[in-house]
Formats: structure tokens, C-alpha cells, sequence
């Protein structure tokens, strides 16, 4: 039975994905340019690309087009055998959101499905600006150069992750100061979490929680300082998960005051909103490991949580036309 239900979704989604490349007039190689989004947000951010196939179709195409720049920005300097490669990289896509607003072609298949979203639509060249300086910012940041508060975590949240749903929600020509809001505390408690889940991939990389505040580390013993005045870290399991904590706290906050405005968010929007589920399932999986970031239960299934139940879930989530 499990087995047979297994098969049943996964099939619905491979329909969805189909469809998505199965309409319209475009040419072999914008039709080819679009595919190749989807297969990147779904190949490196699963849990979004099941939400993307909630929406209408006469939105998906932009959606997976605006979530697979995500996609190449977030993973630019993860890629790179060099920062410096990683940080021209960035550069690079910094300056073709300009080629594309002149209808100038490019020769990559996201820059090619994107320009055709932009002639379509006209998205805000602002917050697509916006998402890649943020990443180009953070790239140039030093190792030991940390956020020192948690409102810092929330602007390059909101800059990387809010603004993929403003830009979602404008795709549809959805115009709605509550879907705004709402889209902006998604986002924030969706970029803070996933930072938070990215912790021990950093740190392995870094030796030190590179997205973990200096205010919240020092409050809670992780930072200490020697006689000199230099700080250092301090090698602390307890500190680490009261810290992951507060930070968790604070995206949780945004996902309250994203629900209170659900009655005000048009039918319209709800789609575009499913983000808060999959930041839901992530919160609720580091509450089962009590916020510790080490704990490999969190790297099983989809957020920590077995494929099955979260496309359930998402799947009721959207039929009751919730987020």
C-alpha cells in the first residue's frame, strides 16, 4: 500500500512537471531552456519545487524560472574550487539581469527561460538586483566576519528568499500589500531556518558558525573573550542548540504574523505563500532533535521528515487553500 501511494504522487508530480513544458509556442530551445529549470530546483531545492507544482499553470514557467536563479546564485560559491570563481560567477549573473532587461542573449538556458519571464511580465529588475548583491555581499564577507545581530540574518533573508516570492507573486500580476507582507515573513523565517540547517556545512568548511550572530553566540557561551580581548569559539553542544534556538525563535515569530494575515491574502496569492509549509516542517523537525544541527535526522527525507508525509501534507496544505 505504502508502496503503491508512493507511486501514485510521485507520478502526479511527473505529470505536473510535463505539463509545465507541454504548452504554449516556444521554440525547442526555450522549451529546452525551461525544462532546464525545473530540473534544477528540483535536482537542489526539492521541498520548493513540489510547492511550485501547486501553483496554476499559467504560472509555473516564471516561478521556475525565478527559483532556478535562486538556485545558481545560492549554490555559486558552493560550486567554485575557487571563492574567487565562485564570487565571478556571481558577478557574472549580476550583470546579465542587465543583459536581459536590454533583450541582450545570453548562452545559458536559466538566463534564456528568465529573459523570456521578463519580456512576458515585466519583473521588478530591482529585487532581482537585490537577491543577487546580497549574495555577492555575503561572498565577499571574511570567514570570521559574522552578522553581528539576528536583524542582519532577516535583511539577507528577506534580499535572497522574500524576494523570489515578490517576484512570484508579480509574475501573476498579483497585486496585494497582505500577500507582500506575508511573502516578507515567509521568506525571512524560510532563509533564517535554512541558514540555521546549513550550519554544519559551513562549519566544516569554516571551522566556525559562520550565520550564527555574535550578539546570540556571546550570549549563549559560544564566543568568549581571552585576556588579550580577542574573542574565540568555544566548543559548546548546549551553547550551539540554545542559540539555535533563539534563532529558530525568531522565524517562528515570522511565520505567526504570516498567518495572522491569511484572511487578508487573496485566493490568488495562497499558492505563491506555500513556502511557509516546508519552513513549518523544517522548524518542527529541529524541535524533534532539540535544535541540535548535528543531529543527522534532520539531512533524512524531505526537511527531516519522510517524502511521503511531506508531499501529503503540502498536498492537503493546498487543497484546503492554506500556507
Amino acid at each position: 500500500m505504502y508502496t503503491s501511494i508512493v507511486i501514485v504522487v510521485t507520478f502526479i508530480c511527473r505529470l505536473q512537471g510535463e505539463d509545465l513544458m507541454n504548452g504554449g509556442s516556444a521554440s525547442s530551445n526555450l522549451r529546452a531552456a525551461f525544462s532546464h529549470c525545473v530540473q534544477q530546483v528540483r535536482s537542489y531545492d526539492y521541498h520548493h519545487y513540489l510547492c511550485l507544482l501547486e501553483l496554476p499553470l499559467s504560472m509555473r514557467k516564471a516561478a521556475f524560472a525565478i527559483r532556478a536563479l535562486n538556485v545558481e546564485t545560492a549554490r555559486a560559491m558552493d560550486v567554485a574550487s575557487d571563492p574567487r570563481i565562485g564570487l565571478m560567477r556571481l558577478v557574472w549573473w549580476q550583470e546579465a539581469i542587465d543583459k536581459m532587461f536590454a533583450n541582450k542573449l545570453i548562452e545559458h538556458p536559466t538566463a534564456q527561460a528568465l529573459s523570456s519571464v521578463i519580456a512576458e511580465t515585466k519583473l521588478s529588475k530591482i529585487w532581482l538586483k537585490r537577491s543577487i548583491e546580497a549574495r555577492i555581499n555575503d561572498a565577499r564577507r571574511e570567514a570570521t566576519e559574522l552578522p553581528e545581530t539576528v536583524g542582519e540574518l532577516e535583511k539577507y533573508a528577506e534580499d535572497t528568499v522574500s524576494t523570489m516570492l515578490y517576484l512570484t507573486l508579480q509574475a501573476g500580476g498579483i497585486k496585494s500589500t497582505a500577500a507582500d507582507h506575508a511573502a516578507s515573513h515567509i521568506g525571512k523565517a524560510s532563509g533564517i531556518l535554512l541558514l540555521i540547517k546549513s550550519l554544519p556545512y559551513h562549519a566544516a568548511r569554516s571551522r566556525h558558525f559562520s550565520y550564527i550572530p555574535t550578539a546570540i553566540a556571546s550570549k549563549h557561551g559560544l564566543i568568549v573573550k581571552q585576556g588579550s580581548g580577542e574573542e574565540r569559539w568555544v566548543d559548546s553542544r548546549e551553547g550551539l542548540c540554545e542559540s539555535v534556538y533563539e534563532m529558530a525563535s525568531v522565524a517562528n515569530v515570522h511565520l505567526a504574523k504570516a498567518r495572522k494575515l491569511a484572511e487578508s491574502v487573496p485566493a490568488e496569492a495562497l499558492p505563491v505563500l506555500l513556502p511557509a509549509l516546508p519552513a513549518r516542517v523544517l522548524l518542527d523537525s529541529l524541535r524533534k532533535v532539540q535544535f541540535d544541527v548535528f543531529d543527522p535526522r534532520l539531512t533524512r527525507g524531505v526537511l527531516g521528515m519522510p517524502p511521503l508525509w511531506y508531499q501529503l501534507k503540502l498536498k492537503w496544505t493546498s487543497w484546503r487553500r492554506k500556507y
